[in-house]
Order: structure tokens, then sequence, then C-alpha cells
């Protein structure tokens, strides 16, 4: 028997009351709130170190550093639009803006902070919100029902479940670390330093043809059909280079169709982040492929894989950005990619250097094997869990 079944044989053999939010509050066990507005104005006119965080599900939800800072002490904070995760903050001092809601244990001898932390994502999980859900915290008072064990139970499980989550972030950290020294070796490789038998060319001099995407809306995606792809995926879905589509749909219904064919390089013109305006993706398969609206299509005679490679690097993304005003999302166009300057070697060195990329590529990307792969297996294993853990005989009262 696991020290937590004889947890749970000692203090709730029973069974484990579930209760609302809102009732945890009216007993005083809690207290849910609202952060401030604090804006990139605000942090610039009072600089400093205290991490300012929002509703953003990247990361830990950071948005920039400010002079001033809200708590002290542990809280929970989530998305209030919806559509990103729970957080749990430690006691360093921050501040939470007004997009989330945040939650702060007042009787730890009841209930435990992380241990509503792993509840509530788990309950997150398996309500599978999207963008449009409004989680205030008046509406999760009502939503959110959760098992309140004893407080032994209660931190077996934190411990356990903290367990899985420093082997993930041990892992992530090993394969961020490759993930620089790639990058360090691709923009060295790439960087031609010294070289002279290699010429620098705007696209706009390498290019044979450039054209926008057209049309194909989400709800016009389907599993089956003509395979596109819409820009969003170049962000989230492709990296350097790829030969099938994830998504599909009705050739007919598309009137104003835009095509794109093996080799060419397609980019993303929309972005949320400057960082991220033009990323671009070298398509290698064999049959044609409907763009989607906010992609640029460009043509031309050099190695797609190659020239998929040198837009990757640290030089080219800060030339995408240039110019680029940030309000809710940020556009880039044709004159501007037009402009963006690389490097070219012969046709035969440019395989070259695709091929050994690819190689160092394959290491940090292939699910199958390495990091990447026991990461997944790892987060799985997390996930199974922490569901297992946070499942109880269930008693009402």
């Amino acid at each position: 028997m696991s020290k937590l079944e004889e947890l749970i044989q000692q203090y709730c053999p029973d069974g484990v009351e579930y209760v609302k939010l809102g009732d945890i509050e009216d007993q005083g066990y809690i207290k849910l709130g609202r952060g401030n507005v604090i804006s990139k104005q605000d942090m610039k006119d009072c600089p400093g170190g205290f991490p300012v965080y929002s509703s953003s599900s990247v990361g830990d939800g950071e948005i920039g550093r400010y002079g001033k800072y809200m708590f002290d002490d542990e809280r929970i904070s989530w998305s209030i639009d919806g559509g990103g995760k729970f957080f749990y903050r430690n006691n360093l001092r921050y501040s939470i803006t007004n997009v989330s809601g945040w939650l702060k244990v007042l009787a730890p001898k009841v209930v435990s902070t992380k241990y509503l932390y792993y509840t509530l994502m788990n309950e997150w999980v398996k309500k599978v919100y999207d963008y449009t859900h409004k989680a205030h915290p008046s509406v999760i008072r009502e939503e959110y029902i959760i098992p309140i064990p004893p407080l032994p139970v209660q931190k077996e499980i934190v411990r356990v479940l903290d367990t899985f989550t420093e082997l993930q972030a041990e892992l992530q950290a090993e394969l961020q670390k490759r993930l620089q020294q790639y990058k360090y070796y691709r923009d060295n490789l790439l960087s031609f330093e010294g070289r002279t038998d290699v010429e620098w060319k705007k696209l706009g001099e390498i290019a044979t043809e450039w054209y926008r995407g057209a049309g194909i809306k989400r709800d016009e995606v389907s599993e089956e059909g003509y395979p596109c792809i819409r820009y969003g995926e170049i962000h989230t879905t492709y990296n350097i280079w790829f030969d099938e589509c994830v998504s599909h749909t009705d050739e007919s219904q598309q009137p104003a169709r835009k095509y794109a064919d093996y080799g060419d390089i397609l980019f993303a013109i929309t972005s949320e982040d400057i960082p991220f305006v033009g990323n671009s993706v070298a398509y290698l398969g064999k049959e044609r492929i409907l763009v989607g609206g906010d992609i640029v299509v460009m043509k031309h005679t050099q190695d797609p894989k190659y020239m998929s490679y040198v837009l990757s690097t640290s030089d080219a993304v800060k030339q995408k950005g240039k110019g680029k005003v940030k309000s809710k999302v940020v556009h880039t166009n044709v004159p501007s990619l037009q402009e963006i300057v690389v490097p070219l070697p012969s046709l035969e060195e440019q395989k070259r250097i695709a091929s050994t990329l690819d190689k160092f590529y394959s290491l940090l990307n292939d699910l199958t094997s390495g990091l990447p792969a026991e990461i997944e297996k790892r987060k799985q294993q997390y996930e199974y869990y922490r569901d297992k853990l946070l499942t109880f005989k269930r008693i009402t009262k």
C-alpha cells in the first residue's frame, strides 16, 4: 500500500466531500479576486525587477517587469477571458493584471494553495474551455466543484505531483539548452564570416514570384478534403519544412483559390508578437496545397530547405521585425519581405548545409526519440497521475 493510500485509509476511508469554490470562499478558507490594470506604459514609466503576470498561457504568463508589486504571498492566477491555464505563484513579489483572476488561501491548515492549483488545473482540463469562456471569479465560484480531502492527504498529493513537474522542468531545461546550442551553431554556420564565395541578396532579387493566399476560415477546415494551410499553423504546427498538411477543406467552397507547390516558402504575415511576424516554412510536398489568407507565397530557384533555415536565423528574424508597430496584432507585407537580405552560396553548398542542419534539428524535434519524446512521456504520466490522484470516492453532507 502506498503512503497516499495509507493516508486516505487513515483520514478519509469513507470518501471525500466535493464542494464549490464559492462555498469554500463563503466559509472563509479562500479569497477570490481580480488583478489591476498595468499597461506597458506603466511598466515603462516605472521600471523595476518585479514580474507582472497576465492572461498569457505562454511560459509562466509573465509580460514584463515593474517597479511596484501587488503581492508577496502564494496565490493562484488564471485568465479571466478563458483559454488560459491556471498558474501557481510563489511568495516572491509580483503583480497580476486585470485580465487575470487570483485566489489566495486564508486557512492553510485546512487547504493547501499548491493542492488547489493542481486540482483547478485538473478541472480546467476536463472542461476544455475555449477562448470565449469568461472565467471571472464570480463565475468559477459556481462552476468549479472540487474535492477537499484532509490536509495530510493534500500534502502527499502535492509531493507526488511536484516530483513529476520537477522532472519535466529538468528535461525541458536540458532541451532548451540544446536548442540554444543548435541556434548558436545554425547562426554561425550561416554567417559565412570571411567567405568571399557567397553573395548577399535581397529576397526581392531571389524570388521569381510573390502572391498572397486567400480565404479558408476556421470553420471551413476539416480532416478530409483538399490539403490546405492557414497562417496560424506556420506559428504553431510546422517548423523548418513540411510535406503533409494537417488541415483540409472543400476546394469548391474557396472562390479565390491560391496554391503552393513543392519548394515554395510560405510566410505568416500576421502575428501577435513582433519576433514571430514573418515566420516562414518550406513546403516540400508532392501535391499542390491551398494557401489561406495572411500567408505570402514566395517562389524561387534556390534550395528550399536552405532558404527556410537561413530565414530562421537570428539575423533574418531581426530583419523581419524592422519597422513593425505592435497593437493587438502585428503585420508585415511583401515590400518589407523583399528587403530581407540573406547569404546565397552555391546550390551544392546550400544542400550540404541544409543536410547538416537537418541532422541537428531532428535531434531536437523527433518525438519518437530523444528528449522531446521523454518530455512528452513524462507529461502524459503526470496528467494520468494528476487525474487519478485527484479522483476520490465522493460523499455528500
